[in-house]
Parts: C-alpha cells; structure tokens; sequence
C-alpha cells in the first residue's frame, strides 16, 4: 500500500483535539506517514498550555500529499498571515488532498483552497465560511472530490477515519476504529444547536461573541481587499 505524506499544521492556541484525534487515527493507520509542521519547528502552546511539538518548520518541511488544518483561537491572526498562507499555497502545488477540523476550513479558504468546494466548520462558524465565498454543509464530515473538512472539534476522530478509509480503504478505517473503541455515546444530546436547549446556544454565542466578532472584522477586510 503507498504511503500518503500528510502535513499536520501547528501553530499557537490550536485546539488541541481538532489535531490530535486524527493524529492518533493517522498513527495507527499504515497508510500515512506523518510530518507535523509549525512556522518555525519545535515546541507549540496549545489552548490550556499544553506544549506539543513540531518536527518541520515551514523552510524544512517536504512536500505533502495531504495538508492539514486543525483550529482554535489561535486560527484568528493567521487568517490574513501571509507566512501561514503562502506555506499552504507552495504546498498545494504538489498536494493531492486539502483537508480541515473544525475553524481549520477558514485558513484553508483564505488561502483559497477551498474556493468552488463545498466545506463545513465549527458551527459557530459556518457564517462565517459563507461569508469567504464557500458553500458550507453543518455536517460532521463533508467530503468534495478532493477536499475533505471536519466540523466542530469531536469530529476530527470522524475525519481521520473518513480520510482513512478514502486513502486506505473501509477495512482498514474499521480495524482503527476497533482498536481505538470508538463507539460514541455522549451522556447528554446536547451537542449541536439544533438539539441543545435554546438558553444553551445563546450562552454559548455570548462565550463566543469576542471570537467570533474579530474573525467577522477580518474576513470583511480580507473580502473587501479580493
């Protein structure tokens, strides 16, 4: 089976989970190898602190087959970094895939790589997404011929084995989801604004309303300057 080069983008404040669930699909799926990349190479702070590393920086690192995007607040000043966007552009000559979790889609439709794709987000942030140009679906995984992106956090466990199973075929996809036990069943249904109560969603666009408002500031620039 051939190895795909995939590139795991990391940068400061990421999410960690948005990486580090299709990371941990990735290691035990023998169709990857894994190259995690940062601007400059080595240690990154993820939200709450934690350090995770980088073994590429953006000069060192091979061209990939697969890129990928993980978000988090730290997504919020790379929407118009030149150095973040350039990396994906030069990648994107040789990638065969173009891929998301969670706010993840929105650098990769600044860059625009997801310019005439259909693509999801967090859903906090599909407006925002539409707001780039990009036709957006509030599913857990959407995949649109060779752009593959992920909703809201808890999805990437889901992206990682749809990639899986695209690369390396359902029966390997199924034997990593076996061994990672993944049978999902949250105490509460309360994961998505159209089954969480009403009080919740307002509370958590309030929680949200700060991040929410400076990528609106941002996309509007970057549109108004297209």
């Amino acid at each position: 089976m051939e190895n795909y080069r995939i590139g795991m983008l990391l940068f400061p404040e990421l999410t960690l989970l948005d990486f580090v669930g299709p990371y941990d699909v990735f290691t035990k799926a023998n169709c990857f190898e894994i190259f995690v990349v940062s601007e400059n190479g080595g240690m990154i702070k993820a939200e709450g602190g934690l350090l995770i590393k980088a073994d590429f920086s953006f000069e060192d690192c091979p061209d990939t087959d697969i890129i990928f995007v993980p978000g988090g607040k730290g997504i919020t000043p790379l929407l118009n970094n030149p150095v973040y966007i350039s990396f994906l552009q030069k990648q994107a000559k040789t990638a065969k895939y173009f891929t998301s979790v969670c706010t993840g889609s929105l650098l990769l439709a600044t860059a625009g790589l997801l310019k005439g794709y259909r693509a999801t987000t967090h859903w906090r942030s599909l407006e925002l997404l539409r707001l780039l140009g990009i036709e957006t679906l509030q599913e857990r995984v959407v995949t649109d011929r060779n752009r593959i992106t992920g909703g809201g956090v808890t999805a990437g466990i889901d992206f990682g084995l749809s990639l899986t199973a695209l690369i390396g075929g359902e029966e390997l996809a199924k034997s990593v989801q076996l061994q990672m036990e993944y049978t999902p069943a949250p105490p509460f249904d309360s994961g998505s604004p159209e089954r969480a109560e009403h009080h919740l969603v307002e509370k958590v666009k309030i929680l949200t309303k700060t991040s929410f408002d400076t990528r609106l500031k941002i996309i509007k620039e970057i549109m108004e300057n297209a």
